[in-house]
């Protein structure tokens, strides 16, 4: 028998090891997939309503949440939840057992539509205890109240409010209410409609975005930084251009029937996801 070269060996081995590779890339590609988290479990519960559930595509809540670093043990304050309650019906039951969801919605000065679903949220509340008999109900309103015990809570979530309390003038005293609330090294998780760069803030506070530069800069200057951004609830389609604003887009379609299918299409609005931590 003749033996090889090493030219031949070496050309064997080299194939030998490409083949080696693409079998531990394929079985590593087919490896069962990692149990989902409990709060992923969380998302298409029963008690969540149909109207909730069906906004996940464009809210994505288990990511929103897992990048915010929410754990069961975890003290949240989530901002203004009114009675649809997207994120409460998730993280009410998920936080009962270990932590605390404390809901800081509208005061007495709340105009009568706000006060309204106020009651719509107590009642809700109130109506489901298996659920929420362990939320906590605070105020909210700038600074005006404590929203938490001081140095309480380990995350303050806000969904798409800064641009009315920016339009407001009410904007500096929700941040200190926020850093008032948390721990040292709590966190800070802001949602909201992202504005164009090449308009500035006013030029858009009619239509209900926020430029994300714009809202970083606010936020640090009242004792927080910034440590992550997600794009997980970004929309490349959102042109922000409306006739109405943000609320042209689902789920408001301000203009009604009409255009609603090219609304559609584009689904809701584009949204930056940052996460500060108290300073």
């Amino acid at each position: 028998m003749k033996s090889l070269s090493r030219t031949h060996w070496a050309a064997r081995t080299a194939y030998a090891l490409r083949i080696a590779a693409l079998v531990s890339i394929t079985v590593f590609s087919h490896a069962p997939a990692q149990a989902q988290s409990e709060l992923a479990q969380r998302a298409p519960a029963p008690n969540r309503t149909a109207g909730n559930v069906a906004r996940d595509g464009f809210r994505h809540p288990v990511e929103t949440l897992e990048f915010f670093g929410v754990k069961d043990n975890s003290t949240v304050v989530e901002i203004l939840p009114g009675s649809g309650g997207y994120y409460m019906e998730i993280l009410a039951p998920y936080l009962k057992d270990k932590g605390r969801y404390i809901a800081a919605d509208r005061d007495g000065a709340a105009p009568p539509q706000y006060l309204a679903d106020h009651r719509k949220l107590l009642a809700r509340l109130e109506a489901e205890p298996a659920l929420y008999e362990k939320v906590v109900v605070t105020q909210f309103n700038a600074d005006l109240h404590e929203i938490a015990p001081p140095g309480s809570a380990d995350i303050v979530l806000t969904f798409r409010n800064l641009h009315n309390w920016v339009e407001r003038n009410e904007i500096e005293g929700a941040l200190r209410a926020f850093n008032k609330a948390l721990k040292p090294g709590g966190v800070l998780g802001v949602v909201d409609h992202r504005g164009r760069t090449d308009l500035s803030q006013e030029a858009q506070m009619k239509t209900g975005y926020v430029r994300q530069d714009f809202a970083t800069a606010l936020i640090e200057k009242a004792g927080f930084k910034l440590v992550g951004v997600s794009e997980v609830n970004a929309n490349p389609k959102d042109t922000k251009d409306h006739p109405e604003g943000v609320w042209t887009l689902p789920p408001t379609y301000r203009l009604k029937d009409k255009d609603r299918a090219k609304y559609a299409a584009v689904g809701e609005s584009d949204r930056f996801t940052l996460k500060f931590v108290k300073q």
